[in-house]
């Protein structure tokens, strides 16, 4: 038996065994759901296999089963906004499972302990070029290679990472993380190329004989607004600012910084203004709070940090360290309107952290391909319309974070390795949902969630050390043990145990139970004291062979 420390089970019955099949008008079946969780991951992790794993304590079979599809844990189980938590059923109960604190748990132990992937056995004999080395053309790379591909990637920046590196700040990425999980995918035998730009993909297919591209470039390029400005305004943007901070000096902001935006950008922009010393950080937003593109927990560790929020409010001119700010209104649709009303604002620098786009001149002429506002058009499997030229990541419409890339990087992997093979990728329907009304939650006893340290306030604002810690094993291995494996059976025996007939087989370790239908009856007991929902009842007619 699967133990489950938060579920309560029941003994074994002793009742005789009857031949009472033929009273029954519904019959009772073992169900495999889809996990909310799994259904709400952009990169398409089976989060509640992993779980299973990681809560006996096998944390090298749950790491390998992450590593199936997500190749990057340790960097995820830091910036990933963790949707999977938002879906989790426990919400519902008392508090998510903390599946994004043990994914980094996993990742940390697999880098510690030098845990790898096997190179495949066997080549395809096939070449794949991915351009861009972000979370997109990572992913793709790993899982191509996996399928015995030679893959080439080539990255224009001296180092790998795309937009982990040069726009997620250290305080959230620690570069030695992320390194080693590169390294990881390299050791397969992916070929990395860094600082080699691609200006032309067609050249760089035709001069470098390859069968497939996978276009992963990242939103690299900051956008700009017009601000009306004197000659002694300081205005630089705020991927400009983040990518700075790799290597070289860092740039000199002053002690008055306003960041004008409302996304992740523009927090981490003025976090990062914070610790290059600004006393005063200040992010100018022309919305409300509750319609800030940012998340909640990157603007509160923000405002922990001492940074100001000035929401309804635009910047109209600037010039010699100071800045006209007017006040907005939200008109009947949400959109800002100008009041006329304006105050002083000191600044000695102005970030513009107004939203990012890709550098797309590398798809100039290529007949097919075909881009709307600054994105690249693709199918379902991502494919472009040009034949075997595929995109992901940043430069195709969809939510730009690093988990979607991965998922993107995957999935753009599957259909590339079915193209070169002359097939097509077939993702098979998807399981129904467990639904947490499914689920017999009185047999998951509290068990409160775990919070992950944070350091210190002082030192946040003074260093780039890493903010949010890790769990350690002992508080991972409760976390992990909090899922109430929705909608899919952990063997905890109730079933077996609460049957007056005695109807119900166990079948051994791992491998469930079987209804003999001539004893049961079909009282329905097993499906009403099944903890997870894995068992439904259906009427005889429906069921019935």
């Amino acid at each position: 038996m699967k133990e489950k420390p938060f579920a309560i089970t029941l003994d074994v019955g002793s009742s005789l065994a009857n031949r009472t099949g033929a009273w029954r008008t519904e019959r009772p079946g073992y169900v495999d759901l889809l996990p909310p969780c799994n259904q709400a991951c952009p990169a398409g992790e089976n989060v509640q296999q992993w779980l299973y794993h990681a809560e006996s304590g096998d944390y090298e079979t749950a790491w390998r089963q992450l590593m199936r599809d997500n190749p990057l844990p340790a960097v995820m189980g830091r910036v990933c906004y963790h949707p999977c938590e938002t879906a989790c059923n426990r919400a519902q109960l008392d508090h998510a499972v903390g599946i994004n604190a043990v994914e980094r748990f996993l990742g940390d132990e697999a880098i510690r302990r030098g845990w790898h992937v096997p190179p495949p056995a066997v080549s395809t004999g096939s070449r794949v070029l991915v351009v861009g080395s972000g979370p997109a053309g990572l992913s793709a790379a790993y899982h191509l290679r996996l399928y015995g591909h030679e893959v080439t990637v080539r990255e224009a920046q001296p180092l790998p990472g795309g937009m982990m590196r040069y726009g997620i700040p250290r305080y959230r990425l620690p570069r030695e993380v992320l390194d080693a999980e590169t390294e990881r995918i390299t050791a397969l035998g992916v070929t990395l190329e860094c600082g080699v730009r691609v200006d032309d993909v067609l050249a760089a297919q035709r001069d470098g004989a390859f069968d497939a591209v996978f276009l992963a470039v990242g939103a690299g390029i900051g956008k700009r607004a017009y601000i009306p400005a004197g000659d002694s305004a300081r205005i630089l943007d705020a991927v400009s600012l983040l990518a700075g901070m790799e290597g070289g000096e860092p740039p000199l902001l002053g002690r008055r910084v306003a960041v004008y935006g409302g996304g992740d950008t523009a927090m981490d922009a003025a976090r990062t203004a914070r610790r290059l010393g600004a006393t005063d950080a200040v992010v100018v937003y022309r919305r409300t709070r509750e319609r800030m593109p940012a998340h909640d927990d990157e603007v509160a560790e923000a405002l922990e940090e001492g940074v100001r929020m000035k929401w309804l409010s635009t910047i109209k001119h600037a010039d010699g360290g100071h800045l006209s700010i007017e006040r907005m209104r939200l008109d009947d649709t949400g959109f800002p309107q100008p009041t006329g009303e304006f105050e002083d604002l000191d600044a000695d620098t102005v970030v513009l952290a107004l939203g990012q786009e890709s550098d797309l001149s590398l798809l100039r002429d290529v007949p097919g391909l075909t881009l709307d506002h600054g994105l690249v058009q693709v199918a379902d499997g991502l494919m472009t319309g040009r034949q075997g030229i595929f995109a992901g990541g940043d430069m195709v419409p969809d939510e730009r974070t690093v988990t979607v890339a991965v998922g993107h990087g995957k999935r753009a992997a599957r259909h590339i390795d079915a193209y070169l093979r002359g097939t097509s990728y077939d993702p098979g329907d998807r399981h129904a949902v467990a639904e947490f009304g499914k689920l017999n939650t009185w047999y998951y006893s509290d068990a409160p969630a775990s919070v992950r340290p944070r350091l210190e306030l002082a030192r946040r604002v003074t260093t780039f050390d890493e903010v949010v810690q890790g769990l350690d094993e002992s508080t991972a291995l409760f976390e992990a043990r909090r899922c109430m494996s929705c909608g899919n059976c952990f063997e905890c025996d109730n079933c077996y145990g609460v049957c007056p007939d005695n109807a119900i087989t166990k079948l051994g370790p791992g491998k469930g139970f079987s209804i003999d239908l001539d004893y049961c009856k079909g009282c329905g007991l097993c499906a009403a004291e099944c903890p997870c929902g894995a068992i439904e009842m259906t009427p005889e007619d429906d069921g019935a062979g």
